[in-house]
């Protein structure tokens, strides 16, 4: 790709220099030699609007004879009704595997796959997408079944009826592993009483019908409400007059996205127990976070690789390196988007020493918030930080996404271009105003999924503790 190709000559770029010197003499000390210092520029995209008020972000790379497209829309499941939870994720599927108007299922699946061609769609808790990839040859006749899907999928009876009986199956299924048990039973704890910690159950399934999936699909997919990313081999020009002819009759509409409550910024801290006889136990912590607006996000970046974003994290040194309590431990903020996000700490270890591994990782999360953290912490993690972030453009297809993306969630201009800037800013005060700030180590719902009669010590050691009754999704979860 065209992106990585830049990578790849800004590094030899570097090299010609020593390159050249071991030329003229073999008496050369690397330790003196000095370079002029790596430049990486942001990609950028071009953005037009068409007619009918879709925004698009182009990127042309002709490296290889390939196109790929991903419409963004302003669609979720925080607007379903609650007694139809599960309504989102179903009308995401079944658009694309439901056939259109035109084609039914299984001629589309077949034209697709005659062509080597792909369109896929789906519908998570804050977007929605449809994509395609195909070849370029192959790219107007693709652009026509991905423009059907987006604005004419027939929902055909058999597909939703497919659909639904595989998701009420996963749900009789959903209590086979416990690290799912304890990432829904977070999720939950974390949003009570609102869209983000709904979960869908073989109730609320069976309720939703073929029209409620038109009626979702109706009221959101429309020109205006959608972000597109193309990338690929074409020409600028020509593409936007494809995309104008394809879409040309999607009339835009006024759009009414029912009112979606903040979620609380503090919740009740408590020890939830799932009882499973297993050998190990699965661990969560945590609590509310902190949204993309927060002024503390490049700070809390850091904090995070220090705390537990790594093989050098503190979680990971003292949890698996010096106690080997658990293979993998994890914490992090999960920075939200169009609401608050969460902080989670995450780690799976044997019944045996469960109690320890909780106790450990609260100490070393309340330990970020009492003392600076080093300057070898600090440098590594920033440096880890920013050297990384080049990756993400290394693809014209991830460079564009990314553009889109940004628009999309309502970033701040000049977010990516100022990032590393904004990384390398951070202080050691900094980490440590954000930790006391963001770290709330006595307000934390702990959820542990797991044998209790196997455990070192009892629950209540970490305060009080309410039992969660696994129900293979027939009710609505009783604690």
């Amino acid at each position: 790709m065209i992106i990585a190709k830049r990578f790849a000559l800004i590094i030899l770029a570097a090299l010609l220099p020593v390159i050249a010197f071991g030329a003229e003499t073999k008496k050369a000390d690397p330790r003196t030699m000095a370079f002029a210092p790596l430049v990486f520029e942001v990609p950028k995209t071009e953005r037009i609007v068409l007619k009918n008020g879709m925004v698009v972000h182009m990127l042309p790379d002709r490296e290889l004879p390939l196109v790929s497209l991903t419409a963004y829309v302003n669609v979720g499941s925080i607007y379903e009704p609650a007694d139809k939870t599960g309504l989102a994720g179903l009308t995401g599927a079944v658009m694309r595997s439901g056939g259109t108007r035109e084609l039914p299922p299984q001629s589309l699946d077949a034209e697709l796959e005659f062509m080597a061609s792909a369109v896929e769609s789906s519908i998570g808790a804050d977007a929605g997408s449809v994509s395609l990839s195909c070849l370029k040859r192959n790219l107007p006749r693709t652009l026509e079944l991905f423009a059907q899907v987006m604005m004419a999928p027939a929902f055909s009876e058999d597909r939703v009826a497919l659909a639904k009986k595989r998701t009420i199956e996963a749900l009789r299924r959903q209590n086979d592993d416990s690290k799912e048990i304890a990432d829904r039973e977070f999720q939950k704890a974390v949003y009570p009483n609102h869209p983000l910690g709904r979960v869908p159950t073989i109730e609320t399934v069976t309720a939703i019908t073929r029209d409620d999936m038109v009626a979702f699909q109706k009221q959101y997919f429309h020109p205006n409400n959608v972000i597109l990313a193309v990338s690929g081999d074409f020409d600028t020009k020509e593409m936007v007059a494809l995309l104008e002819k394809t879409f040309a009759g999607w009339q835009r509409e006024e759009i009414a996205c029912p009112p979606v409550p903040e979620p609380a910024k503090e919740v009740k801290p408590v020890v939830l127990l799932a009882r499973k006889d297993v050998p190990q136990s699965a661990i969560r912590m945590g609590h509310p976070g902190i949204d993309k607006n927060n002024p503390d996000l490049y700070a809390v970046r850091v904090m995070d690789y220090i705390l537990g974003g790594g093989f050098t994290s503190r979680l990971m040194t003292e949890i698996r390196s010096n106690e080997g309590l658990a293979y993998n431990v994890h914490a992090s903020f999960d920075i939200g988007r169009r609401f608050i996000g969460t902080f989670e700490a995450e780690t799976e270890t044997k019944s045996e020493t469960t109690a320890k591994a909780i106790g450990l990782m609260r100490a070393i999360i309340a330990g970020m918030t009492k003392e600076p953290v080093t300057d070898a912490e600090l440098a590594l993690a920033k440096d880890a930080i920013v050297n990384s972030f080049i990756f993400g453009f290394a693809r014209t297809d991830a460079v564009v996404a990314q553009r889109a993306r940004i628009e999309f969630y309502g970033y701040p201009e000049g977010y990516l271009e100022n990032y590393r800037a904004n990384i390398a800013k951070v202080s050691k005060d900094d980490v440590l105003r954000v930790a006391r700030r963001c770290l709330k180590p006595e307000r934390m719902v702990t959820v542990v999924v797991g044998d209790d009669k196997t455990f070192d010590k009892p629950l209540s050691t970490f305060g009080t503790v309410e039992e969660i009754k696994l129900d293979n999704g027939t009710e609505k979860g009783a604690k």
